[in-house]
């Protein structure tokens, strides 16, 4: 089994500023439009938040890049491609896998920025879009994912499955140490150097059970085969995801 750290929605670099919690609900910001697009923010109620979170540069109405996707029952569609496609493909990323969704929030009383999980997915199915019938490309077209209105390249590939989105801001999602920066996380015990893709350097992994995460990049592997403390650690992570 893997778990994937997958980083997703408003940074500097893409939107221009940090997600908000809003009464305590983290609202992660879709990216704006790089591509194809049926969806503005104002139609996910994210307008406001987004061109506050961007300082203006981003508008009510601008296009934005929703994936993933959260849809109504429970479900999530998820698309990746290029680089990161291939990279999760490397990693043998699969049905059964979970992605835990997590990116730069903005404290709600302080102003801090950090890192936090705000959403999961776990893989039910793949579709690998250069070759998927003509049937299920509609199906995800109606949802209007993205990367089935145009793909995003030859590798072009929608996860779906069960997920959803944190409800609260509460400590236990918060990857970010105590006063920060956003890119020093907290690491629970069971993950070890060289056991998370793209940080393979040693000096990452710091004492007192400190990880010092890469600038960039999407996708984070963890293959946790059959332990015992990753999988009891995914279950308590999903049920802080899934609490009300």
């Amino acid at each position: 089994m893997r778990i994937i750290f997958s980083r997703k929605g408003f940074d500097s670099a893409a939107g221009g500023g940090a997600s908000p919690i809003v009464e305590g609900v983290p609202l992660s910001l879709p990216i704006p439009a790089g591509a194809a697009s049926s969806t503005t923010y104002r139609d996910l109620g994210l307008g406001v938040h987004a061109q506050l979170a961007s300082k203006g540069r981003v508008s009510e109405d601008d296009a934005c890049h929703h994936d993933p996707m959260f849809l109504p029952g429970g479900t999530c569609l998820f698309g990746q491609v290029g680089a990161a496609q291939t990279h999760l493909a490397n990693q043998g990323v699969g049905v059964g896998d979970v992605f835990l969704f997590f990116g730069l929030f903005r404290e709600e009383q302080t102003g801090e920025l950090h890192h936090r999980f705000f959403g999961w997915l776990q893989i039910e199915s793949m579709v690998h879009l250069a070759d998927c019938d003509e049937q299920r490309r509609q199906e995800l077209i109606a949802h209007g994912h993205p990367h089935a209105i145009k793909m995003h390249g030859s590798n072009d590939c929608i996860y779906a499955g069960p997920g959803g989105v944190a409800q609260r801001a509460s400590d236990a999602l918060r990857l970010t140490v105590p006063d920060g920066p956003p890119s020093l996380w907290r690491r629970p015990e069971w993950l070890k150097p060289g056991g998370l893709s793209y940080h393979d350097r040693k000096d990452r992994w710091l004492p007192a059970s400190r990880l010092q995460s890469v600038a960039r990049g999407q996708e984070f592997v963890a293959d946790i085969g059959r332990r015992k403390a990753p999988r009891e650690w995914l279950v308590r992570i999903l049920a802080e995801l899934k609490a009300s």
